[in-house]
């Protein structure tokens, strides 16, 4: 089964019209996307959008043989023109099995919002599904018979979506995931690539054609990545980011709680209410037990935090107490949480701060903490298969 991407963006297209952001400013060649609507086989066509015909020919292909249109969302603004010897469009009830004359079955799936999703299966078994803008499969009860051989979707605007399908095993190891319906805020060129494989996923061009069911190169998800930056430099959002296609994410807290503080609840609030409702939070320092433990992928949030735990918990602060044994106990904790980063075998993505760019810290204390900071970041990155630096909401890639 060949399936060809007439466009890959969302319904208004990017750049949009008369939009002045800086993404439709720098949405150009590659970068720029019509409407998504998918050709299978050339006698399906998914989604009519403005210059179908020309897209298709541009990529190849005509949209002669097409016997079926089928349409997934609500189309707002003016009534696209139905090319001549198209058949009618429409959209099929959910739950809805058609068989087509080229021998392709389509099934309309349920989704959480207005829109219909379309499971293809071609004469021969491979299988694709396909998602409409800004929804996710609704009705997942138990397990998927098999993995599909192709998820096409809006992966940046409902990661949950592709969470959903792997939690029943509808999207499985070697299932190929693409992006579609891009809109202005996904973040351009070689960020968005980073934002993607993260999720196993990948975008292509307009007028792309893929083999469904032929061996893809899936994205190579990194193990262990280390999220690094300023206050409020945007790290843990970047860092949940990474995650957030996953069905089951532990959250490792390693702030606590801080009675009567309310500034420190109101922070920790603002987090939790960001994560995804399916993410368990464990708060606790003791770190290395759980990279040691199987289960789901680790969020640890953060390693600045956890490093004040470990300090307090040896009296690092106190200089005769660092000469007598601190210094000594605190080295064995470090090398027992990087020793447990090098040999888990769960996925982990750690948060830490950057300290030492700023102005040098007034005390003898603040200075220890400072540096102490900087060896432990040290050493976890050297074990890690992604290092990233966030500035300014920017993610720059260090190594990886």
């Amino acid at each position: 089964m060949e399936l060809t991407l007439l466009g890959t963006g969302a319904p208004d297209g990017l750049p949009r019209p008369s939009c002045p952001c800086a993404a439709c400013a720098t949405a150009r060649g590659p970068w720029a996307r019509a409407a998504t609507a998918l050709l299978i086989d050339d006698a399906l066509l998914l989604d009519l959008t403005p210059g179908a015909v020309f897209a298709a020919a541009r990529a190849g292909h005509s949209l002669g043989a097409v016997r079926q249109v089928l349409l997934t969302h609500p189309h707002d603004g003016p009534a696209v023109e139905l090319p001549p010897a198209l058949p009618p469009a429409g959209r099929v009830p959910d739950g809805q099995v058609l068989t087509l004359i080229s021998g392709h079955r389509v099934r309309a799936v349920p989704m959480d919002a207005p829109g219909t999703g379309y499971e293809v299966s071609s004469p021969d078994g491979e299988r694709l599904l396909y998602l409409p803008p800004g929804v996710a499969p609704a009705g997942l009860d138990g397990r998927a018979e098999r993995p599909y051989d192709l998820v096409v979707g809006d992966v940046v605007g409902r990661p949950d979506a592709v969470a959903r399908l792997r939690a029943v095993g509808a999207v499985g190891p070697a299932t190929e995931v693409i992006a579609v319906h891009l809109d202005h805020d996904a973040p351009p060129g070689a960020a968005l690539d980073r934002r993607l494989a993260a999720a196993g996923a990948r975008a292509v061009p307009d007028g792309t054609t893929l083999v469904v069911g032929e061996y893809p190169v899936v994205p190579d998800v990194p193990r262990r990545v280390l999220v690094t930056g300023g206050a409020r430099s945007g790290k843990s959002v970047e860092a949940e980011r990474r995650l957030e296609t996953f069905p089951e994410v532990v959250y490792v807290a390693t702030g606590g709680r801080r009675e009567g503080d309310p500034e420190w609840a109101a922070r920790v609030g603002l987090h939790r209410e960001r994560r995804p409702g399916a993410w368990r939070t464990e708060e606790t320092c003791e770190v290395a037990e759980l990279l040691g433990a199987d289960g789901p992928p680790l969020l640890v949030d953060c390693l600045s935090l956890w490093l004040t735990d470990a300090m307090d918990r040896v009296d690092a602060w106190e200089d005769v107490r660092w000469r007598e044994g601190g210094e000594k106990a605190l080295r064995a904790r470090v090398a027992e949480l990087v020793a447990a980063v090098r040999g888990t075998r769960r996925q982990v993505v750690l948060v830490t701060n950057e300290v030492g760019a700023g102005v040098v810290p007034a005390t003898v204390a603040g200075r220890r903490f400072r540096d102490e900071l900087g060896r432990l970041n040290a050493a976890v990155a050297a074990e890690c298969e992604e290092v990233l630096l966030v500035v300014a909401g920017q993610a720059v890639v260090l190594r990886g």
